[in-house]
């Protein structure tokens, strides 16, 4: 679990991030959980644009995406969602605290 100053950190560095996947009118399919998936474990850090119209359906939808990928939700803001999931063997990100 992250910590508040971790969580800072990682906002500051996906600030300058663009988007790197996109949820559209067709929802969470297995082909965008795989991308969803390399996308961690290549950067660790993803903006992810999730636009499918009412909130609880965004919300359900990140939800599902934390679950699937065991990654922790950083920020949301509107429309896009901010994750994190550590790369155990190659960790790109230098987390305060822990490394």
């Amino acid at each position: 679990m992250l910590t508040r100053e971790q969580k800072k950190h990682l906002r500051s560095l996906a600030h300058g991030r663009a988007v790197i996947l996109r949820i559209g009118q067709n929802g969470l399919t297995d082909n965008v959980l795989a991308e969803l998936d390399q996308a961690l474990n290549h950067h660790e850090l993803v903006k992810v644009g999730v636009r499918v119209g009412e909130r609880e359906a965004r919300d359900a939808i990140v939800t599902a995406m934390v679950e699937h990928c065991g990654a922790e939700p950083v920020q949301k803001i509107g429309n896009t969602v901010v994750l994190f999931r550590r790369n155990r063997a190659k960790p790109v990100i230098t987390l305060p605290g822990n490394g």
